[in-house]
């Protein structure tokens, strides 16, 4: 396996830059599309879209979970943790405004509020607090599903429940591909998720809309290879699927992750924040595991019809692709890291803090 620095290469990404712009369209632009909070870091850190030719547009997609996680789903962990529960999730998960407040802010008010960082931390919360309930607000996209469903495989200690708000990548692209909500002439497919579930997964797109998708990992080489091999197919008029990020992503990926996914959820509809139920991207525990579910254990009973974005808020149309995170009004001023008025300035994933972090200008 080559070294990490070949995959920051000066060299390489020099070359890559030349075979880019000699593949560039010279009339009408290309939109290519990533679904991924990680490839939005890596773009911004390394300044990848100021070496692009103008008609080659990278676009942020709805890549971030924490983003798209729903008020009501935030809502159901307030619920579990002003009830006594000793609440565990991801340190992005504390700040996700709600029209009740966040979890942060219920941790000033007293609540039991802790971060984790793995299942593993919250099977050892609960060995260390016995008497009390431990609940896990588990959330994210098939990479930190697959080990939710190691935890629950595992037989957690009794007293730890678990609060799912996993989510399915493909299948919910392909819906919004499908609604025309989304415009791309090309995909970049993630690299985290597709360790988990394969490069073939990512097929159907393919197939049904005839556009390139190419798996790629997270240093500026592996995203300039995915760029292109996308102008190379819409070159040729071949869309296919590709994977430059095969020292990791196999064809078919995890089959162990992929079994303990199968054995531990079912696939249902889900609400996406800002861009509405989406049917079948959604993982929620069996009935055989009500035992373990927070939902069923805490008798939650929360409405999902509140408003999903604040009054004014666009993050909806910058995970869409829409507009960039400067043609929201609020970028930067209303909305800012240190008070977050939208899911997408909360994460470090999120489009608007990622902009806003590398300096916030139209790229």
């Amino acid at each position: 396996m080559p070294s990490l620095e070949q995959y920051q290469s000066r060299d390489l990404v020099a070359a890559l830059v030349r075979e880019i712009e000699r593949l560039a369209p010279v009339e009408a632009p290309v939109k290519i599309m990533h679904v991924c909070g990680s490839h939005e870091h890596s773009l911004s850190q390394w300044g990848l879209r100021s070496l692009l030719p103008p008609q080659v547009e990278l676009i942020a997609g709805p890549g971030c979970p924490v983003c798209v996680c729903p008020e009501h789903e935030v809502r159901e962990a307030l619920a579990v943790a002003r009830r006594g529960a000793l609440l565990l999730t991801y340190g992005d998960m504390l700040r996700v405004p709600t029209s009740e407040g966040s979890l942060l802010d219920a941790a000033a008010q007293g609540a039991d509020i802790k971060l984790v960082y793995s299942p593993a931390d919250c099977v050892r919360q609960a060995r260390e607090n016995p008497g009390r309930e431990v609940c896990f607000f588990a959330v994210g996209f098939e990479t930190t599903a697959a080990p939710t469903a190691a935890l629950v495989q595992a037989g957690p200690p009794a007293n730890l429940s678990v609060l799912t708000a996993h989510r399915l990548t493909p299948p919910a692209m392909a819906l919004l591909l499908r609604s025309g909500e989304i415009e791309v002439d090309a995909l970049i497919a993630p690299g985290h998720v597709s360790v988990v579930i394969g490069a073939e997964a990512w097929r159907p797109l393919v197939t049904e809309f005839d556009l390139p998708c190419i798996v790629a990992g997270f240093e500026p080489v592996d995203l300039l290879l995915a760029v292109r091999e996308i102008l190379r197919q819409l070159r040729q008029e071949n869309a296919a699927l590709g994977n430059v990020y095969r020292r990791l992503v196999k064809p078919h990926g995890s089959a162990k992750a992929q079994a303990a996914l199968a054995r531990t959820f079912d696939v249902r509809p889900s609400v996406w924040r800002g861009l509405g139920e989406l049917p079948d991207t959604g993982l929620l525990l069996q009935e055989r595991f009500d035992e373990l579910n927070a939902r069923v254990r805490f008798d939650l009973r929360i409405s999902a019809e509140s408003a999903e974005m604040p009054a004014g808020c666009q993050c909806n149309r910058v995970m869409l692709g829409q507009i960039k995170p400067p043609e929201c009004g609020l970028f930067r001023s209303a909305c800012h890291p240190l008070r977050p008025y939208g899911p997408c300035m909360v994460s470090q994933e999120g489009t608007c803090y990622i902009w806003h972090q590398y300096g916030g200008q139209v790229a």
